[in-house]
């Protein structure tokens, strides 16, 4: 008899900052669409004073927190006190007046603190920037490279995701390579997300989002979770091509991440309920909520809004509720 695969909805934050890769898209594959990820910023500060957004977000019924604009080679999320040795020079934020910023900027604290603190799995995004000069103000430790990624593994992330953020240039084959090149560097265990949630300022098709050769490409890679767009998030894309779309991903062996990365994320409650519920009618089996709200997150009522429409309250209020020290029921 075949062990019981235990829904990642109905797991404490003991049991879920104990997944490991593999058991972790098992859970979520078990939970049939019911899954939210939450975005974040970690450059910013938080929209709480003494809250991080991560904490907010996964206190409103994230079970996945995903940090945006992490660097590898400089970790900071905002929201922490810095680490001491971390950061620019006392000396020169006091000449700035920029005296107490570190009490806040969170310089030092990695993605695997955050999974402690937040009692959630946690990945990050890396960008798979095509070959050539880098955007201007764009981190090195933000790339999608097999360096990079090894990094953030050491830093405790659960998963990588792998997309672009706005006029970055990220492009399909640019996905598919990278996705290709870090499995060959880190295996098959690590969970890895990669598409695209926009154009990422490179519309490379005429007619279609994601032809189906790109969708081989990708599976043959060894990608997990394929990322697109929700209906009605990103031009002509409708609820046809999602499913259209979806469809295909599962049929090569992928699961889909369905997002919500166009500042929709900050529009009214009940736009995030159609959204969600057009997702998983479309057959998503993550289903992302972005950074864009004010700044730095969605707002906190959207994400709990987003998990009520998927899942019901007796699940988001569950997730919302218990506590980190709880004893675990799950063994």
């Amino acid at each position: 008899m075949s062990q019981k695969t235990n829904r990642i909805l109905d797991l404490d934050p003991a049991a879920l900052t104990r997944l490991s890769g593999r058991e972790l898209l098992a859970a979520i594959r078990a939970a049939e669409g019911r899954t939210v990820l939450a975005e974040t910023v970690v450059t910013v500060p938080p929209l709480v004073d003494g809250c991080s957004n991560p904490e907010l977000a996964a206190a409103f019924g994230a079970d996945l927190i995903l940090l945006n604009l992490y660097d590898v080679n400089r970790p900071a999320v905002a929201g922490f006190p810095a680490r001491k040795g971390t950061g620019p020079d006392p000396k020169l934020l006091k000449e700035f007046g920029l005296s107490g910023v570190e009490e806040v900027m969170g310089w030092g604290m990695t993605a695997g603190e955050i999974r402690r603190i937040a009692g959630r799995p946690v990945g990050i995004n890396l960008e798979p920037i095509p070959e050539g000069e880098l955007p201007k103000g764009f981190a090195p430790g933000r790339r999608a490279t097999a360096e990079n990624a090894r990094k953030a593994v050491e830093q405790g992330v659960d998963f990588l995701v792998l997309t672009g953020n706005p006029g970055t240039g990220v492009t399909w084959s640019a996905v598919a390579a990278q996705v290709r090149c870090i499995r060959e560097e880190l295996g098959r265990d690590l969970p890895v997300m990669a598409g695209k949630m926009h154009g990422a300022g490179t519309w490379e098709n005429q007619d279609v989002w994601l032809e189906e050769s790109v969708l081989e490409e990708l599976a043959k890679a060894g990608l997990d979770v394929l990322l697109l767009p929700q209906s009605g998030t990103v031009p002509g894309v409708t609820p046809d091509h999602v499913k259209q779309w979806v469809d295909r991903a599962h049929r090569f062996g992928m699961m889909v991440m369905l997002t919500v990365g166009t500042s929709q994320e900050g529009a009214a409650p009940t736009v995030l309920e159609r959204l969600a519920l057009d997702g998983k009618a479309a057959g998503g089996d993550v289903l992302h909520i972005g950074d864009a709200g004010f700044a730095g997150m969605a707002p906190p009522e959207n994400i709990m809004a987003y998990s009520i429409a998927l899942r019901g309250k007796r699940h988001t209020y569950r997730r919302m509720g218990q506590s980190l020290t709880r004893p675990s029921r799950f063994k």
